[in-house]
């Protein structure tokens, strides 16, 4: 699972090379996007993640909190807060690797014309829960303590 607080820059650590789908191509040619559903409003959305750095048995990146959305720059807004569904994506590319418009895959259903330069999303090779705590708000739940002449109780707000 995946913790982040709304608001802030997030960090994945995933063994995503354990899943390699397209050995063909070397890992600096390889990005993953991230497709992330929300568990009450069922919300989708997509990014892919910055790669911070390739480890022997995982992938550090990272996304950036942003209102306003872009899913080839790593931005995403994660509200509602609480839990998301994700699952990660391969995009692999023969060519030079493009996370843009032109280049890249806004989705698991895209297919771009062939071209060297163009990404192609080889399959799922991760899936998880991410759980987004708020800041600040009246969704916290604050509990207080009411004193009986014989016993306590738990009342909350």
């Amino acid at each position: 699972m995946i913790h982040t607080v709304y608001g802030q820059t997030t960090t994945s650590y995933l063994s995503l090379l354990e899943s390699k789908i397209n050995t063909s191509v070397a890992d600096a040619n390889l990005r993953w996007l991230f497709k992330f559903t929300n568990d009450m409003t069922k919300t989708v959305k997509y990014v892919y993640g910055t790669v911070v750095s390739t480890n022997e048995r995982h992938i550090n990146q990272t996304f950036a909190h942003n209102t306003s959305e872009n899913i080839f720059n790593s931005l995403i807004n994660f509200k509602p807060y609480g839990y998301w569904s994700y699952e990660v994506y391969e995009v692999s590319w023969k060519g030079t690797v493009g996370v843009n418009d032109t280049n890249a895959p806004n989705s698991e259903t895209e297919v771009l014309s062939v071209h060297n330069d163009n990404g192609i999303v080889q399959g799922k090779v991760h899936e998880g829960k991410l759980y987004v705590t708020e800041t600040a708000g009246s969704e916290q739940i604050q509990y207080t303590e009411h004193t009986e002449s014989t016993t306590n109780y738990l009342y909350s707000n």
